[in-house]
C-alpha cells in the first residue's frame, strides 16, 4: 500500500507542477529499483514516444525501430541499478538508445539479408505510433510543411550516422551541447564540429533535392 501511495503522490505532485524534473527522476529511479509497477508505467508513459522518435531517425531501416525501442527499455530496466544520477534520466536513456541503434545498424550491415513481405506493407512508424499517446505537435512539425518534413527525414536517413546523431539530438530533440556530448560520449568540440558539418550536409542535400542545379557543385566531406 505504501508503494502505491508513493506513486500516486508523485503523480499528483507532477500534475500540480510541484516537482522538478530531477525530483521526478529520483522518484522514478527509486520506484524502478524497488520493482514498483507504477514506476514502470510512468517511465514508459514519459519516455516511450521520445525514445521511439529518436531511434526512428537514427535507423537506416525505420521499420526496425519498434524492436530497438523494446531493447532500449529492457536494458533500462535491467541496468537501472547502475544509474548514478550524474546526468538526467533522459540523457542516460538517450545514450542507451543511440548505442542500441548503432549496434542494430552494425549487426545488419554484417548480416544483410533480403526479407519477403507477406501482404501489404505497412509503415513501421505509423503502425507503432498508433499504440502511443499523441504528444502534440512539436515546433518542428509546426514550422515545416509535410513535404519538407518528409524530405528532411529522407535525407537524415542518408546522412553519415555520426553527423545524423548530433543533428537529431540538437535540432529535433533540442538537447543542449553538454547533454549531446554525454549521450554520445564525445567532447564538446566534437559535438559542435559534427553539428556544423551535419547541418551543412543536410542543407546541401536539401538544396540538391529542391534545386538540383544549385547543388551540383557540392562535395560531401568525410566523417570524422
Amino acid at each position: 500500500m505504501a508503494d502505491t501511495t508513493f506513486g500516486l503522490s508523485l503523480e499528483t505532485a507532477a500534475l500540480r507542477g510541484d516537482t522538478t524534473p530531477r525530483e521526478e527522476d529520483t522518484a522514478l529511479v527509486r520506484g524502478l529499483r524497488n520493482g514498483e509497477d507504477w514506476a514502470y508505467e510512468a517511465l514508459i508513459a514519459r519516455f516511450q514516444q521520445p525514445v521511439y522518435s529518436l531511434v526512428y531517425r537514427l535507423m537506416d531501416d525505420p521499420g526496425d525501430s519498434a524492436d530497438v525501442v523494446q531493447e532500449v527499455f529492457l536494458k533500462v530496466f535491467r541496468k537501472i541499478g547502475s544509474f548514478r544520477g550524474e546526468s538526467s534520466l533522459k540523457t542516460w536513456m538517450y545514450r542507451i538508445a543511440v548505442n542500441e541503434a548503432h549496434n542494430h545498424r552494425r549487426w545488419f550491415s554484417r548480416h544483410r539479408r533480403k526479407q519477403i513481405g507477406l501482404g501489404a506493407e505497412e509503415d513501421g512508424m505509423t503502425a507503432y505510433q498508433d499504440l502511443l499517446p499523441d504528444p502534440g505537435r512539436s515546433p518542428f512539425d509546426l514550422a515545416l510543411d509535410q513535404e519538407t518534413r518528409a524530405a528532411i527525414e529522407a535525407e537524415l536517413g542518408r546522412m553519415n550516422p555520426n553527423f545524423r546523431a548530433v543533428v537529431v539530438l540538437r535540432d529535433l530533440e533540442d538537447l543542449e551541447y553538454e547533454e549531446i556530448a554525454s549521450v554520445l560520449d564525445i567532447s564538446l568540440g566534437t559535438v559542435k564540429s559534427r553539428l556544423v558539418r551535419g547541418r551543412e550536409a543536410l542543407r546541401k542535400q536539401l538544396e540538391l533535392r529542391f534545386n538540383p542545379v544549385a547543388g551540383m557543385q557540392w562535395t560531401p566531406q568525410p566523417a570524422e
